[in-house]
């Protein structure tokens, strides 16, 4: 995934700290979208530490890469296994003939299973980096 950023501060030699806008769903090109999109919807941006081996300072607008295989693995997670996890639990308990509401009670848990599967996989990445960011270029100063 190829983003643009900008560096924050430099934290040694081959590494800085840049602050990227979060990417969504819409991936805010509003132009594109058919019904617009709301001026209260802002992109929260996060800080983290890229590889800098291009020399960036900070201030400079950079574009930089990162996995995109391990950020389509963390999507999955977050918005597939727990509706996975709920309709599982739901038609699992319907084969077993169980009451409708016990089925949406222990699909409803599962639902939250799979948030809380989520929530354990975002602290790990966040701690241990688990997704990487490199600076590929510096953009021209305009």
């Amino acid at each position: 995934m190829v983003q643009t950023a900008k560096v924050t501060r430099i934290i040694d030699d081959t590494r800085a700290e840049i602050s990227v806008k979060r990417q969504s769903a819409c991936g805010h090109d509003c132009s594109q979208c058919a019904g617009g999109c709301s001026e209260l919807m802002v992109s929260p941006t996060v800080s983290v530490v890229a590889e800098n081996l291009v020399h960036a300072m900070p201030g400079d607008t950079v574009t930089v890469e990162s996995s995109t295989k391990k950020i389509l693995g963390a999507a999955v997670l977050v918005y597939l296994v727990p509706f996975l996890l709920f309709f599982a639990g739901y038609f699992l308990c319907a084969l077993l003939s169980l009451p409708g509401g016990l089925s949406a009670l222990v699909g409803a848990a599962g639902f939250a299973l799979g948030l809380f599967l989520a929530i354990l996989k975002d602290r790990h990445a966040r701690k241990h980096q688990t997704i990487s960011f490199r600076i590929t270029a510096v953009e021209p100063a305009s």
